[in-house]
C-alpha cells in the first residue's frame, strides 16, 4: 500500500497564517472547486469596528484595508447575535444597498457566499467568509464540508491572534509594572495604537502594506517603551532634565525592549509567531532619526524599519497632545505644525503626511479614548 499523503500537512509547518489558509483552500477546492475566495474579518471590541485581515485568492482582494462598524452591516450583525453562520446563494438578489463592501464584491463577480462567525470561549473574534462566482453552490453537502473546515480555519486564526495576545499579556504585565513607575500610559496607548494603524492604512497603497501587517503594527505598536521596565526609578522618574549619563541610560530601553521580548519569545515558545519582527523593531527603533540623529544605531531614512518610523509619529503626536506633569496639552493644529517642522529630520515625511490626511479621524479616536488620570 503506498504511503498516504496528509494534504493539510502545511498547517502543522512553520509557515505564515496567511500561507497555511492559501493551503487549506487548495485542498478545499480539489473537492469543492467552485470555492473561489475564503477571506477573514476580525473585529475590534473597542471600536465596534470590522476589519479585513487575509485571504486566500490570488486574485486582488476587493475589500482590501476595507473596515466598517459592526452596526452598519445589519445582516453580519445579524450572524454575530445569533452565533450562526449565514448562507447566501444569489448575492445579486441579497442585497441591493449601497453598502461599500457589497458594490465591491459585487465589482469582481462574487455571487455566493457562506459565512461563518469565529468565537473563542465565547468571545467573538471576527468572521470567515467562503465566497464563490458562482451561484446556488451551498447545498446541505457543501455546507457540511466546509463546517468542518471552517472551524479547522477558525482554530488556526484562534491559534495565531491567542499567540500575539498572550505575548501582549505578558508583556502589559511587565509594561504595567513599569507604568506604575511612569506616568505614559492609560488611554495614551490606546490613542498611539490607533494612529498607528491609521497611519499604516493611509500609506498601504504607497508601500503596498496588507492588511495583516496594518493589524500587526496596530496589536504591537503600545509595546515600544517595554523596555523602560529595566530603567532604574531614580532615571526614569526623575522630575527634571536628565544629565548626559542619565540619557545614555534611559535611551538603553530600545535595546533593553528588544532584550525583553526576545527573551519572552524563547521562553513563552512563540518565536515563531507571525510578522513578530515588527514587534521588535517597534521596540528596537521607534527612537531613530530620519537624518540619522537618533539611536539606538543612527539609523537613517530608509534603514529605519516602515514601523519604527510609523509608530515614532504616532507617539510624538499624542504626547504632544496630551497633559502630563511637566506639560500641558497641545491643540492639535499645535502638534501638527510640529510635526511639519520635524517632518524630514527626526521624522518621516511620508508618515506625517499619513496622519495629517485624516484629521477627522485623529478627533474621533482622541474622543473615544479621552486622557485618563495616567495620560
Amino acid at each position: 500500500m503506498p504511503d498516504h499523503i496528509d494534504t493539510l500537512d502545511d498547517l502543522n509547518k512553520h509557515l505564515p497564517l496567511k500561507e497555511k489558509l492559501i493551503s487549506a483552500h487548495q485542498v478545499i477546492k480539489n473537492n469543492l472547486s467552485f470555492i473561489d475566495r475564503i477571506a477573514i474579518a476580525i473585529y475590534d471590541p473597542e471600536t465596534r469596528v470590522l476589519k479585513t485581515f487575509i485571504h486566500s485568492s490570488e486574485e486582488e482582494n476587493p475589500l482590501e484595508h476595507y473596515q466598517a462598524l459592526i452596526d452598519d452591516a445589519p445582516s453580519l450583525k445579524r450572524v454575530l447575535d445569533k452565533g450562526q453562520p449565514r448562507v447566501i446563494n444569489n448575492l445579486l438578489t441579497f442585497d441591493r444597498s449601497d453598502k461599500e463592501h457589497n458594490k465591491r464584491l459585487g465589482r469582481v463577480g462574487y455571487a455566493a457566499s457562506y459565512t461563518m462567525p469565529i468565537f473563542n470561549n465565547g468571545d467573538f473574534l471576527g468572521f470567515i467568509f467562503f465566497n464563490s462566482f458562482e451561484t446556488d453552490v451551498f447545498d446541505e453537502q457543501t455546507l457540511s464540508q466546509l463546517d468542518i473546515f471552517g472551524h479547522l480555519i477558525s482554530l488556526m486564526i484562534i491559534s495565531e491572534l491567542t499567540s500575539i495576545q498572550t505575548l501582549a499579556a505578558a508583556l502589559k504585565t511587565s509594561e504595567r509594572i513599569t507604568h506604575l513607575r511612569d506616568p505614559e500610559t492609560g488611554s495614551h496607548l490606546d490613542r498611539m495604537s490607533r494612529y498607528s494603524r491609521l497611519i499604516a492604512s493611509t500609506l498601504a497603497d504607497k508601500y503596498s502594506l496588507q492588511d495583516d501587517y496594518i493589524e500587526h503594527v496596530f496589536m504591537f505598536s503600545p509595546l515600544h517603551d517595554i523596555g523602560k521596565i529595566g530603567i532604574p526609578d531614580d532615571v526614569l522618574m526623575k522630575p527634571g532634565k536628565l544629565d548626559t549619563e542619565e540619557m545614555e541610560i534611559m535611551k538603553s530601553h530600545t535595546i533593553k525592549g528588544r532584550e525583553i521580548i526576545d527573551e519572552i519569545l524563547v521562553n513563552f515558545g512563540m518565536d515563531g509567531v507571525d510578522y513578530v519582527n515588527i514587534l521588535r523593531n517597534i521596540a528596537e527603533f521607534h527612537h531613530e532619526s530620519v537624518n540619522g540623529a537618533g539611536y539606538p544605531a543612527g539609523k537613517k531614512g530608509g534603514e529605519i524599519p516602515l514601523e519604527a518610523r510609523i509608530v515614532a509619529v504616532a507617539d510624538i503626536f499624542d504626547a504632544l497632545t496630551s497633559q502630563r506633569c511637566y506639560k500641558g496639552a497641545w491643540t492639535n493644529e499645535e502638534a501638527f505644525e510640529a510635526l511639519k517642522k520635524l517632518a524630514g529630520e527626526k521624522l518621516d515625511q511620508d508618515c506625517v503626511n499619513a496622519l495629517l490626511e485624516n484629521i477627522e479621524e485623529i478627533e474621533n479616536i482622541q474622543q473615544r479614548f479621552k486622557q485618563d488620570f495616567y495620560g
